[in-house]
């Protein structure tokens, strides 16, 4: 089976496993009457982002940390740069203001402690813990700020986001086998997605980090680029912003988080001397655009794409020393 065929496959079964898996997850919550609230802002995070963690958890167990670093570092960079850049040329983003600087805020800090640790070349088993128990210290004080300020705007948006997710509620047992098949479509999918990224790689004389912040993290993307979209179309722009900024959180803070306490890893020098910047300085313009005028414009939206595009140019032309 060749590389390319191993990707695609491992992509298919990414986003496939990925859908059942929130899709089972968020009906099972349902039958034992969780808020959709609390099932937006917990089980929808952790599912539409568990093609990126099972993927990174894969590559760090296989000894490939660049595919699992330039993953998280490459998802990040796309989930700004490119969805929300997509979306708000489909329509102009509106933004809350109170929900967008507390979560805004969250991943600034997130993204400046990814940065502290790229820099510092490693990420090690205490690190990894570190992050992982501060995504817990953020979703359990969102949980309690949205249960006192029942019908707030964030709160809102996570109701939507649970709501969102397609599919007619079904029976505990139906719900848990959906549930479970979509854990091990994601993990063999997983699996073939590295498996040929690697090969790729070899092949193409690309590092692994190269493939990680390129094929594997857009492919990983997929699912929040489809969430972007749909709400977009549904007139809900707020739940497209507010599933990247969440996404983003969810990426360092959990996934690598995780990765980094299950397997310790050595960060490739690659990463520091140009990926992780470009995701500070995206992360920066962000937090500037959303404040002007609390809105994404399809102009700033444009000038998104646009960098994506030329980030994604002199990224391959770095590789390739063209």
């Amino acid at each position: 089976m060749t590389a390319a065929l191993l990707v695609l496959l491992g992509l298919v079964g990414l986003v496939l496993g990925g859908e059942m898996l929130v899709r089972g997850s968020v009906s099972v919550a349902k039958g034992f009457g969780l808020s959709p609230m609390v099932i937006g802002l917990t089980l929808v995070g952790f599912g539409t982002s568990s093609p990126e963690l099972v993927t990174s958890l894969q590559a760090a167990l296989s000894g490939s940390s660049g595919i699992a670093v330039g993953n998280v570092v490459g998802s990040n960079i796309g989930n700004i740069l490119l969805i929300l850049g997509v979306a708000a040329l489909m329509a102009p983003v509106a933004v809350d203001p109170r929900a967008f600087q507390r979560d805004g805020l969250v991943m600034i800090a997130a993204t400046t402690a990814c940065l502290i640790v790229v820099l510092n070349g490693e990420a090690t088993r205490p690190i990894g813990a570190l992050f992982f128990f501060s995504l817990c210290v953020y979703l359990a004080a969102t949980l309690w700020y949205e249960m006192r300020h029942q019908g707030s705007p964030s709160g809102e948006v996570y109701e939507a986001e649970a709501e969102a997710v397609p599919g007619p509620d079904l029976a505990l047992g139906p719900s848990l086998m959906i549930a479970v098949a979509g854990l091990v479509v994601t993990v063999l999918g997983a699996r073939a997605l590295v498996s040929g990224a690697v090969s790729i790689a070899e092949a193409a004389g690309l590092s692994e980090a190269v493939i990680g912040l390129t094929i594997v993290a857009i492919g990983t993307s997929m699912p929040e680029l489809a969430t972007a979209v749909i709400a977009v179309r549904k007139g809900e722009g707020d739940v497209a912003l507010g599933n990247v900024l969440g996404s983003n959180i969810f990426n360092i803070l959990g996934i690598l988080g995780i990765t980094a306490w299950v397997q310790p890893m050595q960060i490739p020098a690659e990463i520091m001397r140009l990926d992780i910047w470009v995701l500070v300085a995206a992360s920066l313009v962000l937090m500037l655009f959303a404040r002007t005028r609390w809105t994404v414009s399809r102009r700033e939206g444009a000038s998104f794409v646009l960098c994506y595009g030329i980030y994604l140019t002199v990224l391959l032309t770095m590789a390739t020393g063209t």
